[in-house]
């Protein structure tokens, strides 16, 4: 997959009373995604860096691989066209996308919504999707992030079809990330099982780019962190400073294993299967028949914590393989039922399980 820098990204979800409308918006959702699909769009999770986590606002073309909020000029040009801050970005967003291209990488972009940005310091595409549309795609623009203020509280389901049907019709394949930042209380999302099912190859949910490496957890906090971004089938957007990344940092986001079962083919987000009072258990399926699951202990001590098949969805006679991909090592004993870890205080173990009987 090549390799992508691109933009923080939040998932929609839409609240749905009825039944029939349910129903229409699936078929609207379907008619998008197979859209998507015939473009070679998300059939995996995006990979990339963001700048915002760590630069916020402080950026310029040195920070070449990606652009934020705040990259444009407060006012349109005389064509209604968004125009790229000169004082940040002199040489334009073609020739800064010209350079992430020539570099084997894409390049994201961030736009609103609405009538201002996040920042009230450039206008939104509110009003003018297509116009933004076809200026994103002279540029060179691989993936729009879609933010969410200053709309006048009008609905998102009725804005963010416009700028689907834009980008569709803009003459490029670009990547559409719609957030809805904090209209619709996302810190709730949680609660409702049903968006893990709407998650596969076309479109993926996102609980926001990677914290690894920007300070304020330990190391088994930040391999959580990861894992259950990886297990969920998150975009891996890496957030820290990447031009001083620890040695720890380094070797978290750069896991190959992890990495493999986020990209896996498959496609299907592991969910919470399990919990009792501070362990957790996460688990779903990927190609070949295998089970990914993770042990995850929220409490202030060392626990033990023990998977049972049919928690997980392994048949119950099966014999598994365990692979620990955080160690790197398959375990030398098979399985039958079940498999317990004792599993450090705000730690985790990630195993891949393989049938062999």
């Amino acid at each position: 997959m090549v390799a992508m820098t691109i933009l923080h990204l939040l998932i929609f979800s839409l609240v749905v009373t009825s039944s029939t409308a349910r129903m229409d918006r699936i078929d609207v959702e379907e008619h998008y995604r197979r859209n998507l699909l015939a473009n070679g769009l998300a059939r995996t999770p995006p990979m990339g860096w963001n700048s915002w986590n760590h630069f916020s606002c402080n950026i310029d073309e040195k920070m070449i691989k990606e652009t934020d909020d705040c990259w444009a000029e407060i006012a349109r040009d005389n064509k209604g066209s968004l125009v790229p801050k000169k004082s940040t970005f002199p040489s334009g967003i073609k020739a800064l996308a010209d350079y992430v291209h020539s570099k084997g990488l894409k390049l994201g972009i961030y736009s609103d919504a609405g009538y201002f940005t996040c920042s009230k310091t450039m206008p939104g595409s509110l009003g003018h999707e297509e116009h933004d549309a076809k200026t994103f795609a002279s540029w060179g623009i691989d993936y729009l992030k879609y933010d969410n203020c200053y709309n006048d509280a009008s609905k998102p389901t009725v804005r963010y079809p416009v700028m689907t049907r834009a980008l569709m019709k803009a003459g490029r394949p670009i990547f559409f990330s719609l957030c809805e930042w904090g209209d619709l209380h996302p810190a709730l999302w949680d609660m409702n099982e049903v968006y893990a099912e709407l998650a596969r190859p076309g479109g993926w949910n996102d609980p926001d780019m990677l914290e690894v490496g920007n300070g304020g957890m330990t190391k088994d906090e930040y391999i959580v962190h990861f894992s259950l971004w990886a297990i969920s089938k998150a975009p891996l957007l890496i957030g820290c400073d990447v031009r001083n990344m620890t040695k720890d940092t380094m070797e978290i986001i750069a896991n190959k294993e992890v990495i493999a079962v986020n990209q896996d083919s498959l496609g299907v987000q592991a969910k919470k299967v399990r919990m009792e009072g501070d362990q957790e258990i996460w688990a779903g399926p990927l190609s070949g028949y295998r089970v990914v699951v993770v042990l995850l202990n929220r409490g202030p001590q060392p626990n033990s914590i023990t998977a049972q098949w049919d928690d997980i969805g392994i048949p119950l006679q099966s014999v598994v393989e365990a692979r620990d991909v955080w160690e790197h090592k398959t375990l030398k004993n098979h399985f039958t039922g079940s498999i317990t870890a004792t599993v450090n205080s705000h730690g985790c173990k990630m195993y891949v399980l393989k049938p062999v009987a």
